[in-house]
């Protein structure tokens, strides 16, 4: 079989955590969904229920919520070699409460719930792959929401650069403030203090 470029993303972010023969390999791709989503478009909208968990190819984009105010939330960037969705919507099929929107042109592969379960019919072994990703998206959200306690904004802007040099530069001081959760202004003002140590 000749895999597509977005196959052999996907088939590496999986080789971290998995083996996987080619007959294996062949029949997930096989149960994936191309997507496009232009910039500026929703991929999903609050009250939607998740049909996919998606990997992101190529593209940007922000997950959120909306307060009583209508402010956004950003819980996070999904960028290349990235994981998004609402994993409780797509686990329970209740509405999500969340936004998924591209904030550049976005490619993606999908799974769906119908081929989610056959995926663990048939090939075992990726209980343990969805299980360690699962894992690892519980502890990023513990870590984002104790560093939302502990640190300063400032702090938490600092701590964002680092972790994700790739990112900061590919979204707007406005997303960024709604993920740091402060107002643009003060935003900008965090951004030419740090710009000026």
């Amino acid at each position: 079989m000749i895999y597509k470029e977005s196959h052999h993303q996907i088939l590496n972010n999986i080789s971290r955590y998995i083996d996987l023969t080619e007959l294996e390999k062949q029949k997930y791709i096989s149960l994936l969904t191309e997507i496009k989503i232009p910039r500026k478009n929703f991929l999903m909208q609050a009250g939607d229920i998740t049909k996919y968990e998606y990997y992101i190819t190529k593209g940007c984009l922000k997950v959120y919520t909306l307060d009583e105010d209508g402010a956004p939330h950003i819980s996070m960037f999904a960028v290349e070699d990235y994981w998004t969705g609402d994993m409780a919507s797509f686990m329970t099929r209740e509405p999500s409460r969340y936004f998924i929107k591209a904030t550049e042109d976005s490619e993606l592969l999908g799974i769906s719930r119908t081929n989610y379960d056959l995926l663990f019919q048939e090939i075992p072994k990726f209980e343990r792959f969805y299980r360690i990703l699962y894992q690892k998206s519980l502890i990023n959200y513990i870590k984002r929401s104790n560093h939302g306690i502990s640190l300063s904004a400032e702090e938490r802007y600092l701590e964002f650069k680092r972790k994700y040099p790739n990112i900061v530069h590919r979204i707007t001081q406005k997303d960024l403030a709604g993920y740091i959760g402060i107002t643009p202004e003060f935003m900008s003002k965090i951004i030419s203090k740090v710009n000026r140590m």
